[in-house]
């Protein structure tokens, strides 16, 4: 191939599938492996993290978040759905969630289905105001945005414990007027 010319992409479903970072794909993660005595404990994660913006990131999942509310367009009162791989989240599971799911009036809720894990983007009205995502899978997990600010994190361990504390999350960080300057919120 001369110099000038760049090998075409592989096009494939799986390649482009690999390029969505965002998407659960159900890989294992690798633990930590312990670091040697001599090794001044945190020194690996300070290269990893230096420079590193947590601002950044939160905005940057935030307008994630939005854009693929934009994309999904769910309609006020209403549900739209994303599939981002071949693979399906389990039916059945699905229709549970998204029974046990109470939008507030003008809400909107987006299912984003990866096939191994469910994520649910929720919002009120206005849109983006407050965001809710709560991911439901293996490993599950809840977070709140208030007017951009993140507010709570929840993690859990089992799909059960999510479903169970979904309706209270979602009342108190989507139904419920809480400000992130309210010592009550988080």
């Amino acid at each position: 191939m001369p110099e000038n010319e760049k090998p075409e992409k592989d096009a494939s479903p799986e390649a482009k599938l690999q390029e969505r970072w965002w998407v659960d794909q159900g890989k294992p993660r690798e633990r930590a492996r312990p670091a040697p005595a001599e090794v001044i404990a945190g020194a690996s994660f300070y290269k990893i993290a230096e420079g590193y913006s947590q601002d950044v990131a939160r905005k940057r999942l935030t307008d994630l978040n939005l854009k693929l509310l934009q994309e999904g367009n769910p309609p006020p009162d209403g549900w739209a759905t994303l599939e981002l791989t071949p693979d399906r989240f389990p039916a059945k599971k699905a229709d549970q969630i998204k029974a046990m799911v109470q939008l507030p009036p003008g809400g909107r809720a987006l299912a984003i289905d990866s096939g191994v894990s469910l994520r649910v983007i929720l919002t009120g009205d206005p849109p983006g105001e407050r965001l809710l995502e709560l991911r439901f899978g293996e490993e599950s997990s809840f977070d709140a945005w208030i007017r951009g600010e993140w507010v709570y994190e929840a993690l859990f361990d089992r799909l059960k414990a999510a479903l169970k504390a979904a309706p209270a999350f979602i009342q108190e960080y989507l139904h419920a007027s809480a400000d992130p300057a309210d010592d009550s919120v988080a």
